[in-house]
């Protein structure tokens, strides 16, 4: 097996009292997608900014091409290929498309105190670099404040990928998008996957992250539930794990205890038992086969 791209090894990390990760460990390869789902204090943004540079774990091994690195910054990070792009995008509505594109890199022309910024090369470059991705935008000088929240996120990641990024971080990029949205936003996370970039895509959305991912970490009160390709697990398996079969089960079993003062309730609760019970169906159906 080829040696990973990006790797982590039993990472921990603590704030005080509080563990935020325990024994994590977690492999990406070139041109492939891995997933990282948890709910809301599940570990995932501690993992993220140990990966982006922000954090140092306090156990545990990160390894780049099987080489251990200690990154200090993010600007460490991103000089071994390593790029997030967060749920802010780091954009400035009133700037260009193009400007935004080169935010903090821009190209210039001219030397010395006449250096000034090569606005047809940025416009140029932009609207190759978004080409290339399947992006096709109207103007690129355009204010970037005056697309939708899908194309922002496409723009950012053509960004990344443009400025050399190996492995392409996503921190909860359709959280805020519609379906149609998100459908774009997957639609490019594949683009930048076909290009060999390993993307890591977080989320708590195991309807978006099925349908693209190839591979999925889940995390659970920052302990890892282990790595499963999509062979290894259906869909149905991957919500229940997510969400916990027991505290579903719990959870329904309280409902109907309420619904004993509230005939309102006990309509909810009785369909929410009937749906646990389905999914528990499917899983044994599934294992049969």
């Amino acid at each position: 097996m080829n040696t990973p791209l990006l790797e982590i090894q039993h990472i921990s990390k603590r704030f005080g009292s509080v563990v935020a990760l325990n024994d994590i460990s977690m492999t990406v390869q070139s041109g492939e997608v891995m997933c990282l789902l948890g709910d809301n204090g599940a570990g995932k943004s501690t993992l993220i900014k140990i990966l982006s540079g922000v954090h140092q774990q306090d156990e545990g091994h990160y390894l780049v091409e099987g080489k251990e690195v200690h990154f200090r910054s993010p600007r460490d990070a991103l000089k071994a290929g390593i790029a997030t792009v967060y749920q802010d995008l780091s954009m400035i509505p009133l700037m260009s498309i193009a400007r935004n594109f080169f935010l903090g890199a821009e190209p210039t022309r001219g030397w010395g105190p006449f250096q000034r910024f090569d606005v047809q090369r940025a416009h140029r470059v932009t609207g190759e670099e978004l080409a290339k991705m399947g992006i096709y935008v109207r103007d690129t000088a355009q204010p970037v404040g005056t697309l939708s929240g899908g194309e922002r996120q496409s723009v950012a990641i053509a960004r990344a990928v443009y400025f050399g990024a190996r492995v392409l971080i996503l921190d909860e990029p359709t959280a805020a998008l519609g379906v149609k949205e998100a459908g774009i936003v997957l639609r490019y996370i594949a683009q930048a996957r076909a290009r060999g970039v390993a993307v890591i895509f977080i989320t708590h959305n195991p309807h978006h992250a099925y349908p693209i991912g190839d591979r999925f970490t889940l995390l659970n009160r920052g302990r890892g539930y282990g790595t499963f390709t999509k062979a290894e697990i259906s869909r149905e398996e991957l919500v229940e794990m997510m969400a916990g079969g027991e505290e579903l089960e719990e959870l329904s079993f309280e409902l109907a205890e309420f619904a004993r003062s509230d005939a309102r309730l006990a309509q909810a609760a009785e369909a929410f038992q009937a749906e646990v019970q389905e999914l528990h169906t499917i899983q044994k159906q599934e294992k049969k086969e």
